[in-house]
């Protein structure tokens, strides 16, 4: 975007204006603000992301909550046909992979729950790109907070990771309930190569690679993936900054205003599918994750 006069402030250039797109709300842990200025950011803390999450997680196990609250025995309603769909989808899924039917009674919910949870948090990339930003420009800097505000927590490199993460430690929880802790450490240092004591050491380190690329693996294809959407619709809404600023039908303005909304439209509807597919994934990831903890080497 090019510098423009605008009552009496000078636009930000197109780099300027994803910089500070890209940027999220922190506070170091002496409640300090801190500016960061990476275009990847690698904190393990960003309030912004925080918030969004947890306020998504109580607003999706509420709705489910008042699904089950609200079940009958008759014709269902359309909420709760939805709901009820959308469960029998993920249990079909997970007796694919995870053969116990005592775990699945945890598993299972927990697959719903976490196919929710994301999906809510993805499709927070379909609002508009300075909407929620644009609020927070006059409320934050009065509340002492830094004028930063990213409102897609999986597009959050800290958040992706955080969730793969937790994921990791219940195939943890199960490797050991399933096989016991003797059975596990053995299966540690005896598989993929066989039971010989000289394979030890090349198994075990094996094993951890295998954790350690799956989890990462695991939260980094959701992060790319929304991060790289985000940066489209900031693409996109810089189309239309650059018409709404020099807007003259004369040399191409017009064009690019026309741009905006066909592009943004086509990009809003293909990511509905682009939300739904990662946040589907990374259910069935889990779901697969879990169901090998289940599984002796």
């Amino acid at each position: 975007m090019a510098a423009a006069e605008n009552a009496g402030t000078i636009a930000p250039t197109a780099g300027e204006y994803i910089r500070h797109h890209l940027h999220h709300l922190q506070k170091d842990f002496s409640f300090q603000n801190v500016e960061q200025h990476g275009i990847v950011d690698f904190s393990l803390f960003n309030l912004d992301s925080v918030f969004y999450s947890v306020v998504l997680g109580v607003i999706g196990s509420f709705f489910l909550w008042r699904a089950a609250r609200k079940a009958t025995s008759g014709v269902p309603g359309r909420f709760q046909a939805a709901v009820e769909i959308l469960a029998e989808m993920v249990e079909n899924q997970a007796k694919g992979v995870v053969h116990n039917a005592k775990s699945r009674k945890l598993v299972s919910p927990l697959a719903l729950s976490v196919f929710v949870w994301i999906f809510l948090m993805n499709a927070m990339d379909m609002l508009p790109v300075d909407a929620i930003p644009a609020l927070w420009h006059g409320a934050g800097p009065a509340l002492g907070f830094k004028d930063y505000m990213r409102v897609v927590p999986t597009a959050d490199l800290s958040t992706t990771l955080g969730l793969s993460f937790s994921v990791l430690i219940v195939c943890l929880v199960y490797n050991i309930k399933i096989k016991g802790i003797g059975g596990w450490a053995h299966e540690l240092v005896a598989a993929p190569f066989g039971d010989k004591w000289f394979l030890y050491p090349v198994n075990f380190l094996m094993q951890m690679i295998e954790f350690t690329a799956k989890t990462v693996s695991h939260g980094m294809r959701l992060f790319g993936n929304m991060f790289a959407g985000e940066l489209v619709f900031m693409l996109i809404a810089l189309m239309g900054g650059v018409w709404a600023w020099q807007f003259n039908p004369l040399t191409g303005g017009f064009w690019l205003g026309f741009g905006h909304v066909v592009a943004g439209t086509v990009w809003s509807i293909f990511h509905i599918l682009v939300i739904t597919l990662q946040a589907f994934i990374f259910m069935m990831l889990t779901l697969i994750y879990v169901g090998q903890a289940h599984d002796s080497h």
